[in-house]
Formats: C-alpha cells, sequence, structure tokens
C-alpha cells in the first residue's frame, strides 16, 4: 500500500493573490469555486497534485522552504521577463496580485 500526493500546500498572507499568480504562471485555472477572499484557494493543474493555498494569519518570519521549480517552453530569459510583467501590471492596476 502506498500514499498518493494529494496537493502541495503553501501557507501565505493572501490565498486568492498567490494562487492567481501561480494560476498565469502555469496557465492553469483556479477551482472554479475559489473567490477573492476565500481562505483557501487552489491551481488545479494539468497532473498531478493540485497547489492548495492556505491562507494563515501569522507573518512569515523565515526563508521559504519550498521551492516550485519551473521548466518554461520558450527560454529562460524570456520567461522571467513573462513573470516579472505580472507584478509590473499588479502594481500598476493597484490590486495585489
Amino acid at each position: 500500500m502506498v500514499s498518493v500526493l494529494q496537493n502541495v500546500a503553501i501557507d501565505c498572507a493572501d490565498a486568492y493573490g498567490l494562487a492567481r499568480f501561480w494560476s498565469r504562471v502555469t496557465g492553469r485555472p483556479l477551482h472554479p469555486e475559489d473567490r477573492p477572499g476565500d481562505p483557501e484557494v487552489q491551481v488545479l493543474l494539468a497532473e498531478g497534485p493540485v497547489l492548495h493555498f492556505n491562507q494563515v494569519p501569522e507573518a512569515k518570519t523565515t526563508r521559504n522552504r519550498i521551492h516550485l521549480c519551473l521548466r518554461p517552453e520558450t527560454g529562460r530569459e524570456q520567461e522571467v521577463e513573462r513573470l516579472t510583467s505580472f507584478r509590473r501590471a499588479s502594481t500598476t492596476s493597484g490590486r495585489p496580485m
């Protein structure tokens, strides 16, 4: 008997905002029932476990202990530009990612 990995859970201050960012990074949708302000939000990946974002009240105090390694379909520089454009768009719109 084995266990199956159901999700990768990430504690954060803004579950919806961070999930929305990762949804854009991966090109995958949020769970259809998730809404802004929800304390738990999921990104539905094409394969494997979902990314589960869990809003917690305590502030981050140390380095992140989880790393999501990406393999872009384009070159590294193009992907860095695409991802940093998300932050610029968030900053200019006044809405958090």
